[in-house]
């Protein structure tokens, strides 16, 4: 197909259905996509996550879906997966493990920059009632997801939704603890702890687990960069 037979195409399609735009908001990456309503990814872009920077992480989803926007048409509304969970009573996230995002309103400057209604969850929620839905959890009662990436993450859905929680944190399993590790320190003879982590808790399975956990304990099995 030639391009402009393919630009038409598009318009084409645009006209006769409704587009889903979605972002995948993670510490490494971050990626748009969008999908037809019979699931056909029309459009999809991945750009490094700036993930200490909050700023420059709601420019990067901006831009993201601008280009979408630009390639595939309007969206009429946008829905992002992110690490944490948004407080339902002033939508400012906690418990992410980008830290940069903890405590900011990111679905209202989403969608105050892009002059769309943005829906912002939990990843891992995302994930799990996707699968539950139409992917290999379909037809099940209960579905656990798990997440492994930057951060370790769970979603349970049971009966027909996704369980949130008191504290919308339900199904979540990185920060229990692994069995504490001590070690010695071979300047001071002291006993010193295992793992910090950014929750203020030590040796969470989140430090062990996730992507830059594994390649901690690589390097000091190895000694290897």
């Amino acid at each position: 197909m030639s391009m402009n037979s393919s630009a038409a195409h598009r318009q084409d399609y645009r006209q006769r259905h409704a587009l889903s735009f979605g972002v995948d908001l993670g510490g490494t990456k971050t990626e748009v996509v969008v999908l037809s309503d019979t699931g056909e990814t029309l459009f999809r872009e991945r750009r490094p996550t700036p993930a200490h920077n909050y700023g420059a992480i709601l420019d990067n989803i901006v831009e993201l879906v601008n280009l979408a926007q630009s390639r595939v048409g309007t969206a009429q509304a946008v829905g992002v997966g992110a690490p944490g969970t948004p407080i339902p009573a002033t939508g400012l996230l906690k418990n992410a493990n980008t830290t940069c995002l903890i405590g900011q309103p990111l679905q209202a400057d989403l969608s105050n920059r892009l002059q769309l209604p943005v829906r912002v969850d939990n990843d891992a929620n995302c994930f799990t009632l996707s699968e539950a839905v139409d992917g290999a959890g379909r037809g099940a009662q209960s579905v656990f997801g798990v997440i492994l990436g930057t951060g370790v993450g769970g979603g349970l859905y049971l009966s027909g939704g996704v369980i949130q929680g008191l504290h919308h944190i339900a199904g979540e399993w990185g920060h229990n603890p692994l069995p504490r590790r001590v070690t010695t320190d071979e300047n001071t003879d002291l006993l010193a702890w295992g793992r910090a982590c950014y929750c203020g808790l030590t040796d969470c399975i989140e430090t062990y687990l996730s992507g830059p956990g594994l390649s901690r304990t690589y390097l000091e099995i190895s000694g290897y960069p």
